[in-house]
């Protein structure tokens, strides 16, 4: 299967200021992708209209799966995105959560629950609720959803937010071994986060 996102002349305002204009580009299975800038560029809210969760306000952004367009509804399930903005439910186990989110995107053959919790270094808080985790637990569970997911698109935004030096060298891993059969793009300005991909967007 091969993934195609086609960003086209796209734009986003808020008020009367622009974030960016024009932003074309193809982004293509295979290769990963860095959205860079000053913070405040406007770098999470591209990610979030490629997720498809904000509109552009010119331009389109297309999804393409063998070359025949998919709509929303079915462009969502091809995607594992994570950001620091995202919470965890605070009431569920670990195992609770992670069982209730690979309902929705399938976990990776030949992965179970069990691998999933054990490759975060969390076998001992798998029935600990999360809201006693500590922020760095809480941004490895999201990452593991998004590594042990079967999708072909992963969309991150500054993915080593509340990590240790311990926790970037995992996700470091982790990406780098799966980079060459997905489509990723990274929101950051921490050259450590995505000092490995294909290609660089400045916002």
């Amino acid at each position: 299967m091969s993934i195609t996102i086609h960003l086209t002349d796209v734009a986003k305002r808020f008020g009367r200021q622009w974030l960016y204009q024009n932003v074309s580009s193809v982004l293509q299975m295979g290769k990963s992708y860095a959205l860079t800038g000053n913070n405040g560029s406007g770098k999470s809210t591209l990610l979030q209209i490629i997720y498809g969760y904000q509109t552009p306000t010119k331009g389109k952004v297309e999804y393409l799966r063998n070359k025949e367009k998919l709509n929303q509804s079915e462009w969502i399930k091809y995607i594992s995105y994570t950001a620091p903005y995202i919470d965890l439910p605070d009431e569920l186990t670990l195992e609770e959560q992670l069982n209730f989110h690979f309902q929705f995107k399938s976990i990776v053959s030949g992965f179970t629950i069990d691998d999933v919790i054990e490759a975060c270094w969390l076998t001992e808080s798998r029935h600990k609720k999360i809201k006693h985790f500590s922020s760095g637990m809480k941004q490895r569970v999201k990452l593991a959803q998004v590594f042990f997911a079967d999708t072909p698109v992963y969309l991150l935004d500054e993915p080593c937010t509340n990590l240790d030096e311990r926790g970037i060298e995992w996700y470091r891993q982790e990406i780098i071994s799966r980079k060459n059969n997905r489509l990723i793009v990274i929101a950051s300005n921490q050259a450590f986060e995505y000092d490995f991909v294909d290609e660089q967007i400045k916002i």
